[in-house]
């Protein structure tokens, strides 16, 4: 877990982003910063399900970002968003961003994808191998990049670290947000039933 600062902490126009591959526990941190008292941006089209009990905090628009439609960030100013990691790049640099990225076992990522297509009835065949390295490749060009965007504030955030023992990670959260009152409400998100793909 690593925390990289930049010269401002709660200035106009700032934006509240939760990133990372799918499957690494975006979802789970969009909650707790519901805990946190944060507002929200999700239109609920995605429903909970089997894969995602505790729902999914999508906001559908936020895939417009690569037909480059950014109108409806003025709606997230002030507010919390679910924004993939090879959608980041797309964010206008007009706003600032203060981004909690979402880092897990590439093993586990790959796992739980593939359990979420079985449910669904899709074919779940491919190469793990190349599917692993390609993700790890792209993790390390979405961390340069973010390293060099100057209005961007980024906190990373390890999810087997963070399930294992919730109480340093949130904190650490609650910290980087300025809400450490909304503690115990955060800390009682994480449910590690639903921890169900492991790394061996």
């Amino acid at each position: 877990m690593a925390k990289i600062f930049r010269p401002f902490r709660k200035p106009a126009g700032l934006i509240t982003v939760v990133s990372g591959l799918p499957r690494s526990g975006t979802s789970m941190m969009m909650k707790i910063l519901e805990a946190a008292g944060l507002p929200i941006l999700t239109d609920n089209l995605r429903t909970a399900d089997e894969d995602n009990p505790k729902g999914y905090f999508e906001f559908e628009q936020v895939k417009a970002l690569k037909e480059g439609d950014q109108d409806w960030l003025k709606h997230a100013e002030g507010k919390a968003v679910k924004v993939i990691s090879s959608l980041l790049g797309e964010l206008p640099a007009s706003y600032r961003y203060r981004i909690i990225f979402m880092q897990r076992e590439i093993d586990e990522i790959l796992a739980s994808q593939k359990q979420m297509l079985i449910r669904r009835g899709e074919a779940a065949d491919g190469d793990d191998r190349g599917m692993a390295m390609n993700f790890q490749e792209h993790l390390k060009r979405v961390r340069v990049w973010l390293a060099n965007q100057p209005n961007i504030e980024v906190f990373y955030v390890n999810y087997n670290e963070l399930m294992a023992d919730p109480n340093p990670s949130i904190r650490a959260v609650a910290d980087f947000l300025g809400v450490e009152a909304q503690l115990p409400a955060m800390l009682a998100v994480p449910d590690k039933s639903l921890y169900r793909q492991r790394a061996s």
